[in-house]
């Protein structure tokens, strides 16, 4: 294990340390480059900002509102018939705008419920094997200027929805 985290704190340096010699060996003028590219990121960052302050917007809204929580009560009666469990509905609602808002829900279920408890299991599955979906397609298709992204979403949205269906089967079954 310190093995592990030796070579997890030198990892950085050494990779930039290493990109500068290598530049340096091909004879490149290494800041230069640096320079441009860090240009470039700053115009990438202005490009995606309205994208980005819209979905924050739009999840603090969601947050704030008692939306999340209202369309859980309306389908409580769905939920007990087919034995899923509610308290991981705010983290499969929220998971594909917000990374952080379903990091935040996720441990909060692992401190009320433990992480080796069902729910608590659930909620790990659903966190590696779902993506902050609107957030990484708002994110790469405006960066690059892409308009039209239906069927993206939609593809997208149902492996999320898979994701979620097999971590409840398999919790439920195991």
């Amino acid at each position: 294990m310190n093995f592990i985290n030796y070579i997890s704190t030198i990892i950085i340096p050494f990779v930039i340390v290493f990109a500068i010699g290598y530049g340096i060996a091909e004879k490149k003028n290494v800041y230069d480059i640096f320079i441009v590219g860090a240009k470039k990121g700053v115009k990438i960052v202005i490009k995606l900002f309205p994208t980005l302050l819209a979905i924050f917007l739009a999840i603090n809204l969601l947050k704030s509102s008692g939306i999340i929580n209202f369309v859980i009560e309306l389908i409580s009666p769905l939920l007990k018939l087919l034995n899923i469990p509610a308290e991981i509905m705010p983290l499969a609602i929220l998971r594909p705008i917000s990374g952080s808002a379903s990091m935040g829900i996720a441990t909060n279920i692992m401190q009320e419920n433990g992480v080796d408890s069902k729910i608590g299991l659930i909620a790990s599955t659903i966190m590696g094997a779902t993506e902050t979906t609107f957030y990484t397609i708002a994110l790469y298709t405006s960066s690059i200027g892409v308009k039209k992204i239906r069927f993206t979403l939609i593809s997208s949205l149902l492996a999320n929805f898979v994701g979620v269906a097999t971590a409840i089967l398999i919790f439920n079954y195991l």
